[in-house]
């Protein structure tokens, strides 16, 4: 036990404390157990641009709900009780590891949520060489950075965390738009070859007669063009590395037989010569297609199939992920004005709309819209600024049917997110959190559209 004279030795004052805590490399804050922030070191002004005491007494969804940070590790730890990491991204630019601990009291109940962040400074980026091949058609751009506020996400994230490590080939499948080859990357960089290249190859992207010799290489004089003293391939620049396929649906099938003798023999022969060479490469593919109808049809090899489906993750639709779609909007948000050099906003309403949209282009399509809208709209982006195309689908949910006006309608809509919040949760601080907006709008929501509710 420790003795009263060292208890006295370890005993500082609480303004020696604070102090001590600004001083710390690491952005520190504290929730009450209404997830109202009680503390936060001087850090935060780095992160976000503003000031402590701008801070300080305000609730934690106010500042998620303005787009200060993206995504929220508050919700998962009001809801699972137990301790959350996740990747954010700040309103200016500032990238953190977050990690935040709940503090429980003898009841279960959460007292305190202590959270710090830490700024990453320093990516592996993908360096090229002259050896490499540079075709136009190949998009190297990428981000750690994932969205996984839906429990869809969170459990192929695990899985990624499990699979990651090994060699295994992947072979991840989901409508255009998804994110695959977000969760390619994010498996490249989870994995012992984080530090060596990662190569993205669009296999529909490049002409059938060009794709053999940017994947396997050329020797001189293989054909007219070719370079004199011949170029390495994709597969030979990833050495050590991961490449991912994607759209691999899109390969000849004299080509899936190549791929299938890299992955088998780890082993390929570059067009125009006759002397094979070894690799030690990662594939990860990707597709939007069916490819076990594919191999029905005879237009995809099964014996590649089955090489490249050691491990399946299936993407889900962004309508079937729907809690990241505001998460999602606040950081293409973020992006965008950071891009551009804009201070944009959402309103509420227009945010109530993207979450009910079907969304039949997923991801893709929303990043895409939410560029135009930080580009056209006015300071405010409403639903006015929305295309016709979204408005005239959203007039189809059941909520929307018999309204009479665009505010009586998103009325209905905001009353059925508040029931369902609140049957799940049943605090206005759980609905708080789930719908990220203040206690206070909870509160005054859920007497409301909850008027029977305690």
């Amino acid at each position: 036990m420790t003795s009263e004279k060292e208890s006295e030795k370890m005993d500082l004052s609480l303004e020696s404390l604070l102090k001590i805590l600004d001083y710390s490399s690491d952005e520190i804050y504290v929730l009450d157990g209404e997830t109202k922030i009680v503390y936060v070191n001087r850090n935060c002004e780095k992160h976000y641009g503003v000031k402590k005491s701008d801070v300080l007494g305000r609730y934690n969804a106010d500042f998620f709900n303005e787009g200060y940070w993206t995504p929220s590790v508050v919700p998962r730890v009001l809801e699972e009780k137990t301790p959350v990491s996740a990747r954010q991204q700040t309103n200016i630019g500032a990238e953190l590891l977050t990690r935040a601990f709940p503090i429980l009291n003898k009841q279960n109940e959460i007292e305190y949520i202590v959270i710090t962040a830490t700024e990453i400074k320093d990516f592996t980026r993908l360096t090229t060489t002259e050896e490499q091949p540079s075709l136009s058609e190949l998009d190297q751009n990428f981000t750690d950075t994932i969205i996984m506020n839906s429990k869809k996400m969170r459990k192929i994230l695990h899985f990624c965390e499990k699979v990651a490590p090994t060699d295994s080939t992947v072979l991840v499948h989901g409508q255009s738009g998804t994110g695959k080859g977000v969760i390619a990357y994010h498996l490249h960089k989870l994995s012992t070859r984080k530090n060596e290249p990662f190569l993205n190859v669009n296999c529909a992207a490049i002409p059938e007669d060009l794709l053999e010799s940017a994947l396997f290489g050329y020797i001189a004089g293989s054909f007219t063009g070719a370079k004199k003293e011949g170029k390495i391939g994709m597969f030979e620049a990833a050495d050590n590395g991961t490449i991912f396929l994607d759209e691999i649906g899109e390969l000849a099938l004299p080509l899936q037989a190549k791929v299938l003798q890299v992955i088998q023999d780890k082993k390929f022969i570059p067009v125009g010569s006759n002397v094979s060479k070894t690799v030690n490469v990662r594939i990860i593919a990707a597709t939007n297609q069916d490819l076990l109808q594919m191999v029905q049809d005879k237009t995809f090899r099964e014996d590649l199939f089955y090489r490249l489906n050691v491990i399946d993750i299936h993407m889900p639709s962004l309508a079937e992920r729907r809690d990241d779609i505001i998460p999602l909007v606040y950081s293409f948000l973020s992006k965008f004005n950071d891009k551009y050099n804009f201070t944009k906003i959402i309103s509420e309403d227009c945010l109530t709309v993207l979450y009910h949209y079907s969304w039949p282009g997923n991801v893709r399509q929303l990043e895409n819209l939410m560029e135009r809208l930080v580009i056209t709209s006015e300071a405010v982006i409403g639903v006015e600024d929305l295309p016709e195309v979204i408005l005239d689908k959203v007039k189809e949910i059941p909520e929307l049917l018999y309204s009479n006006s665009l505010e009586s309608a998103l009325n209905n809509v905001t009353g059925t997110m508040v029931r369902r919040s609140y049957q799940k949760f049943g605090t206005s601080r759980g609905v708080a959190a789930d719908l990220q907006i203040s206690q206070s709008k909870a509160s005054r929501l859920i007497r409301e559209h909850c008027p029977n509710e305690d």
